[in-house]
């Protein structure tokens, strides 16, 4: 246990109807003390630092609760916060924390607070009109005024440091954007906005069957707030971001995070969170005290034990959905049903479904340099400005790459049905047992490309069998996989292509072991078997790269590709590679890593035999378009330039560094034809790399190359001054720019 929420209070000076404390099902508050008493007090801070120093835990958090705390009172606040830093504070680090509705903040409490290092977090669900539907006295007054005394001592210099947050409970009948306006105005370090708690019994208000309000009512306060560059942490935001890198939500409203949260009542009952008030009655009760039962014992319980247990703990729907490590079943009180228990996905789960998928549909526009928050920590995106990127930068937006493509898949995969829905199952199963395997697989750079298309009405379903039995194939599952084939072919990606004695066979069954059987035959998936042709990999030191001619949506870029290669072919693109590698170690060391890290695929372009041809797309990260050339230099230089559009394109799915509305055009020196904002910056990014690679190679002395520098180098300065001063670039734009500039201002003119 690393947070303890001490009910200090049993009552309220507000009479919220949306309160689970006294409106939901759960009635016990009716029986306990109206305070906790010192002895109490004395007892549970011996528990919590007896629990810290067995388990050498650094820091503990204590959030003094209600009911009100501030009925208390100075005086007896006083002397709870005394009793928890002696008795706590001689243990561990103690984070002292407050929930409060504000009405009773008053200097004289305020003081108390920054004595005893406590922050404060208020309850306030948006302007007057919004918060007056809630948050009313008995009488049915309102309390808005109250609470915004209370807000603005918080907000003053003296008691900023006091001021942990708002808490917003949702009503989506309140207009998010006014709501996140009226919340901002009010400065807060922390918005957490909450989920109004429901069960299956009792599902949440104004939500239609097959509506997702809150999902969309999210969705734009979501934007909003990404378009003003993210100007304060937003805790179920922040969560969902973590986990879609594979970090803890940090909460227990979303993620597999351990439940690490108890609460102690007046009476000194050790309960479990407060949020199970809202299934049943005597729903969060153990039947332990602080008197009787230490920390431990508490966690010894089934109840909590089954809130510790992570995905082992979600039932089976759960467990097999895709995003089941995002939203983690959603808070456990919301998944309650009668008769079924806890074993249900949350009575919000479409609605989690729906914000997960805009979420990373709809990447960052902006970074909050104030902030200090962004969807790339901000020495990713630095290093990144600098024009090169090593390895750790292209994990980063590889990860990210990665969310986008599985929040693509869960989009589409509300409307499968027939074998993509059986297809999308086993890719769920299988993500549980090898997420290796389905990693490979959803990474591959067409599938985004594919999932693109889908969603936008122009294509079908069918690419996830091909995914689906080729991670069954990668993990060798012992289950089979229908396929359709396109024009006699069967392709799994990253495996390679099988083409089929006739064209007409409708379907085949792809087994993860390896075969592959349809009405009148059947083959291995072996080197040698008839028909199969595994996709070539070239080895290149600490990159490996696979050679794409027969993925059917390889076709992605400005340029044609080239059909299946024959074994010369692919013997030349070896040859043609291994040569062009040392180049880059040598021209561009300071790209080296990144291609290391994130090329994973080389689709041949068909070459005009004049020209050197090459190419990227947004929706194919990892792959490059490239027409054969056996000049190793310059397959040097159209590597490099291509996955610096590659990287920037990632960058851009996070972060807006150019006004989405800016219209002006650039001239610039690589194009007869003025050029868009973004276009511009695509350019400056990879000329810069470009102009890099020419510098190393002038050092040497290689003949012609000081003429290249000095072209690309004048080039890419100049559209560099060109964009700065164009007003369309962002505030992280600005400082993309500004760190491209001082790399190049660097070199020798």
């Amino acid at each position: 246990m690393r947070q303890f929420v001490l009910k200090v209070h049993e009552l309220c000076n507000l009479a919220c109807d949306h309160c689970y404390v006294y409106e939901h099902a759960d009635q016990t508050w009716r029986d306990r003390p109206a305070t906790m008493s010192v002895p109490v007090v004395q007892r549970v801070a011996a528990r919590i630092a007896e629990h810290a120093v067995r388990h050498r835990l650094p820091q503990v958090g204590v959030v003094l609760h209600g009911g009100e705390p501030l009925l208390l009172g100075p005086a007896r606040l006083r002397e709870i916060l005394t009793v928890l830093r002696s008795t706590v504070g001689a243990a561990t680090a103690l984070d002292l924390r407050m929930q409060t509705n504000g009405i009773r903040l008053d200097e004289t409490t305020a003081e108390l607070l920054l004595e005893f290092g406590v922050r404060a977090g208020v309850s306030l669900d948006g302007d007057r009109a919004a918060n007056d539907r809630h948050r009313r006295y008995r009488n049915g007054a309102s309390s808005h005024e109250r609470t915004l005394r209370g807000l603005a001592l918080l907000r003053s210099p003296r008691y900023r440091p006091a001021y942990a947050g708002i808490l917003c409970t949702i009503d989506v009948r309140n207009d998010p954007i006014a709501v996140y306006e009226a919340l901002l105005e009010q400065e807060p370090p922390r918005i957490d906005l909450l989920l109004p708690h429901a069960t299956w019994d009792d599902p949440p208000p104004h939500a239609a069957a097959g509506t997702t309000p809150y999902a969309d009512w999210l969705v734009r306060l979501h934007r909003r707030w990404l378009a003003d560059g993210r100007p304060v942490p937003i805790r179920l935001f922040d969560a969902l971001h973590a986990t879609a890198a594979g970090r803890d939500s940090g909460v227990e409203s979303v993620g597999i995070d351990r439940g690490e949260l108890a609460v102690v009542e007046t009476d000194g009952s050790w309960e479990q969170p407060d949020s199970m008030k809202t299934t049943f009655h005597g729903a969060a009760a153990t039947g332990l005290t602080v008197f009787s039962a230490s920390a431990d014992d508490l966690l010894a319980t089934p109840a909590m034990r089954r809130r510790q247990a992570g995905l082992d703990g979600l039932g089976a729907t759960c467990r097999a959905c895709p995003v089941v490590t995002r939203c983690g079943g959603g808070l456990f009180a919301h998944r309650f049903r009668s008769g079924a228990g806890f074993a249900n996905p949350s009575v919000y789960c479409a609605d989690l479904k729906g914000l997960i998928s805009a979420m990373h549909s709809d990447p960052p526009s902006t970074v909050s340099a104030a902030a200090g928050r962004s969807a790339l920590p901000g020495p990713v995106l630095d290093e990144l400005a600098s024009g090169g990127g090593d390895g750790a930068c292209i994990a980063h937006l590889t990860a990210a790459q990665e969310s986008i493509n599985r929040a693509l898949l869960v989009a589409a995969s509300e409307s499968l049905t027939g074998a993509a829905a059986a297809a999308w199952s086993l890719l769920a199963e299988l993500d549980k047992d090898r997420p290796d395997a389905v990693r490979r697989v959803l990474t591959q750079p067409f599938t985004r490309a594919w999932a693109v298309r889908l969603l936008s009405g122009r294509d079908d379903p069918a690419r996830l069998a091909d995914l689906a039995a080729a991670a069954a194939v990668i993990a060798g599952a012992g289950t089979e996989v229908a396929v359709t084939p396109r024009d006699g072919r069967v392709h799994l990606p990253t495996l390679g292509t099988l083409t089929l004695p006739d064209a007409g066979v409708p379907e085949v069954l792809v087994s993860g072991t390896g075969t592959v059987r349809w009405p009148d035959g059947g083959t291995r998936l072996a080197p040698d078997s008839p028909g199969w042709a595994p996709t070539a990999s070239i080895a290149l030191d600490d990159l490996t790269v696979r050679l794409e001619d027969a993925d059917p949506y390889r076709d992605c870029h400005d340029w044609p590709p080239a059909g299946p290669l024959t074994p010369g072919d692919r013997r030349a693109w070896a040859a043609s590679l291994r040569a062009a590698w040392p180049s880059v170690l040598s021209d561009a060391p300071e790209q080296a890593a990144g291609l290391a890290g994130g090329l994973t695929t080389i689709t041949p372009l068909v070459p005009d035999g004049v020209t050197l041809r090459s190419a990227t797309s947004r929706q194919a990260y990892g792959a490059l378009g490239i027409a054969l050339t056996p000049d190793p230099a310059a397959m040097a230089v159209m590597l490099v330039h291509e996955f610096q559009h590659t990287k920037l394109g990632a960058v851009l799915d996070l972060i807006d560094l150019v006004d989405p509305d800016a219209t002006v055009l650039t001239k610039v020196g690589w194009r007869p034809d003025p050029r868009p904002a973004e276009g511009v910056l695509q350019g400056i990014y990879a000329h810069l790399a470009v102009a890099d690679m020419w510098r190393h190679r002038a050092a040497r002395g290689e003949p012609g190359a000081g003429g290249h520098y000095a072209t690309y180098r004048e080039w890419t300065a100049a559209a560099i001054g060109e964009l700065s001063t164009s007003g369309a670039l962002t505030a992280p734009g600005r400082r993309f720019m500004d760190r491209l500039a001082a790399t190049i201002e660097a070199w020798p003119g």
